[in-house]
């Protein structure tokens, strides 16, 4: 299950942050700007599997000088910069080039996640001449060929203990979200019943207990009807792992998760095997059962809770995520192409609650510039709208401090996630066939701390303005039973409660999305004061004066 420091530890840093004044604009000793490309006189427009093949179109304004006329062709791994890597083709400079050299699936020296530039021969030293690029069609390589569960965008984070009660079915639910560590998956060949994967040229071993009930879990709930997906965390704690936490998270900081390991060759070929043999097993052909969706990562943003490097700057951060998140999508991807993978973001879109941590929409905006400059491919955005503060019970009211109708918006709630959307819906971001990105609300809880009304009213509206909106493909509540330490925070975020009573909230979101929706709508609209529909429908942004503290 998820991790519980996330809510206490945004909840402490709220808190302290309450206590201040507030002010706008970038926090003292806010990180450089993100750095620029390189400007290369060369530029790698595509580099595509074919067959057995990768082909990369190259093309130049003019065509550098060199001391033999000739491109060379450098397959890096993500921990190499520059000329470093290997030299897998050498083709006659010009403005307009093809080239294409063996993909190598499978092999020691494979080609499928590493990065490619183009060097010339200068005073008999090589010089890089143009930016970085990836494959982005590794899904041609899929052989699984089930269909998606798609259907509903009504989902939650389930409680487990209750799934066999037929609790889901009976709630209406369609999606799960659920969690996994990536190094508590590890192994050794010594551990009895680990499970061995060979996978370029070496062999993995996993835990084969932990995937069991992975495998027993992710059935039963397809078996339910229920589309899954998988968060990938990486917690640390596991002996058979730690190649997997990246050199910069291992200074002694205690976190729930840490940086995947991009910096070190052993890291790499180990997320590499991960990758591939989660895409394999859980593709749905083979008995364990379907994940549709992974998200890697958890509010990547948030450095000190949940993607941790001992560096302050966001470029290195950002940089760092891009390189796991480009191994493991074309790693999954290569073995299901018919998944979405999504990176996460957390609601602190223009201000820090935590100052470990980086605005959401710097992030994502360096995220996004370096998934333009090295290979536009079908990321997709996972996002985390909570109220703000976390226990402010009024989802269609929010502190006007906080919430406001513009990109400058300190946060952005389910009120203003229209701010979002539209952002979403720039060029700049579009996926490679044009079109606007998957957008998942992975995590949206309600407090019941200051009235189950609210939290009934609460869950109404966030999941109608979802379902308002096309470009949102999962609305999940987190969570469906209370969980103690959170409630210390004021935080009752469950349909359930601790003693396993249904509160008010189950019933109304029961009946959405169902039949039985203007039921529900009746009894928020009658809460909120005014007629729910009327509120999405016109987009009226109800806010309040004051800080946020409940009264």
């Amino acid at each position: 299950m998820r991790n519980k420091r996330k809510i206490i530890a945004r909840m402490a840093a709220f808190t302290v942050a309450m206590v201040l004044a507030f002010v706008s604009g970038p926090f003292v000793g806010e990180n450089p700007k993100y750095v620029s490309a390189a400007g290369r006189p060369v530029s790698i427009d595509s580099c595509l599997i074919s067959g057995t093949d990768v082909e990369c179109q190259i093309s130049a304004s003019s065509v550098p000088s060199g001391d033999d006329g000739n491109y060379y062709i450098y397959a890096d791994e993500v921990y190499l910069d520059g000329t470093e890597g290997e030299i897998v083709a050498k083709v006659k400079a010009g403005t307009s080039v093809s080239v294409s050299f063996p993909l190598n699936r499978n092999e020691e020296n494979s080609n499928l996640s590493r990065k490619f530039l183009v060097a010339v021969k200068r005073n008999g030293r090589m010089e890089q001449v143009s930016d970085e690029h990836y494959i982005t069609n590794p899904e041609v390589l899929s052989s699984c060929n089930m269909t998606r569960m798609d259907g509903s965008i009504k989902g939650i984070l389930p409680d487990i203990t209750r799934v066999s009660a037929g609790q889901l079915q009976d709630l209406g639910v369609h999606q799960v979200v659920y969690n996994m560590d990536i190094n508590e998956l590890c192994s050794d060949a010594s551990v009895p019943g680990a499970i061995s994967f060979d996978y370029n040229g070496q062999t993995y071993y996993f835990d084969g207990d932990l995937i069991g009930r992975y495998d027993s879990t992710i059935l039963g709930l397809n078996r339910n009807g229920m589309q899954i997906t998988m968060v990938l965390l990486n917690g640390g704690k596991n002996p058979y792992g730690q190649d997997l936490i990246h050199p910069l998270g291992r200074d002694g900081f205690e976190c729930p998760s840490y940086a995947m390991n991009v910096a070190e060759e052993a890291g790499c070929d180990h997320l590499k095997a991960i990758g591939a043999f989660l895409g394999q097993r859980y593709c749905g052909q083979f008995g364990y059962g379907q994940v549709d969706n992974w998200i890697i990562g958890n509010e990547v943003n948030a450095r000190t809770s949940w993607w941790y490097t001992s560096s302050t700057s966001v470029d290195v951060n950002v940089n760092t995520y891009v390189k796991a998140f480009r191994i493991l999508y074309n790693e999954i991807k290569a073995m299901n192409g018919n998944v979405r993978i999504y990176n996460s973001i957390d609601q602190e879109w223009n201000r820090k609650s935590n100052p470990g941590s980086f605005l959401a929409k710097e992030y994502l905006d360096q995220f996004n510039y370096y998934m333009n400059r090295e290979g536009n491919i079908n990321w997709d955005l996972s996002y985390h709208p909570y109220n703000s503060p976390l226990y402010d019970p009024y989802a269609w009211n929010g502190p006007s401090v906080w919430v406001k109708d513009n990109l400058a918006t300190p946060y952005i709630t389910m009120q203003n996630i229209d701010i979002l959307i539209d952002y979403m819906h720039q060029k700049k971001f579009l996926n490679p066939d044009g079109e606007v990105r998957s957008i998942s609300i992975a995590e949206i809880g309600y407090t019941s701390s200051f009235g189950t009304e609210n939290q009934e009213a609460s869950v109404a509206y966030g999941y109608l303005k979802a379902a308002s909106l096309p470009d949102v493909d999962a609305f999940m509540l987190f969570r469906q039973t209370d969980e103690a330490e959170e409630m210390k925070s004021h935080l009752a975020l469950g349909l359930y409660d601790l003693d396993g009573n249904k509160k008010p909230a189950y019933e109304i979101y029961k009946k959405l999305g169902t039949v039985a929706e203007a039921e529900a709508k009746e009894r928020a609209s009658e809460i909120i004061g005014m007629d729910i529909d009327k509120m999405i429908g016109e987009n009226i942004v109800w806010t309040r004066s004051g800080s946020g503290v409940v009264e």
